[in-house]
């Protein structure tokens, strides 16, 4: 491949540019990332674990899924899909993380016997990408059942994002790809055209 040729389906651009692309399309994820952990670490919780805990747990799940099929739209309209995919999930993945992460902190707070140890928003986040990660328990472990309960809808959650949101992007990707004439990426399972 010629040094100075774009990725297939992308516009041709000198090396600058398209390096200043990439590079504004990482600082813009990476700011995503902070962003979110600061409004974290900040946003107020003082209110119980009850009723309004549920709805807003249903309600931030369901902005996620808002956000995801917006998301995917823009992928697809994009004149850079794999950046605007990267952009994507590095909104949507810490959004939906943190979304679990506020519901532990609520729960241990009004609850402390719901977890082996009382949950700081540092053990919340921790405990909550521990069970995304998928690398087990150990020193924080949900001990009755509400803490079983909602751990066990993160991990099927879990499951739904790295399952189907990941794909819906990469298909994203792929239309995105299309539209400009390109060949679209292929996926590791996919058929041969």
């Amino acid at each position: 491949m010629d040094r100075d040729a774009s990725p297939v389906g992308e516009e041709p651009e000198g090396g600058g540019a398209r390096r200043r692309l990439v590079a504004a399309a990482l600082l813009r994820s990476f700011s995503s990332v902070v962003l979110l952990t600061v409004v974290y670490y900040l946003v107020p919780l003082e209110h119980g674990v009850g009723a309004v805990t549920v709805i807003s747990l249903m309600s931030a799940l369901a902005l996620f899924g808002w956000m995801v099929f917006r998301q995917t739209v823009e992928i697809a309209r994009s004149d850079h899909p794999v950046l605007r995919a990267v952009e994507a999930l590095c909104t949507a993945v810490p959004f939906f993380l943190l979304t679990f992460a506020i519901t532990y902190v609520l729960l241990s707070a009004n609850a402390p016997q719901s977890f082996s140890e009382p949950l700081s928003r540092t053990d919340s986040l921790y405990f909550t990408v521990t069970v995304f990660a998928t690398v087990g328990f150990g020193d924080i472990v949900p001990t009755t059942e509400t803490g079983r309960v909602l751990t066990t809808v993160q991990m099927v959650a879990d499951l739904v994002v790295v399952g189907v949101v990941a794909k819906v992007f990469f298909s994203a990707v792929r239309i995105g790809m299309r539209r400009q004439g390109g060949q679209p990426y292929r996926l590791p399972d996919d058929e041969p055209p």
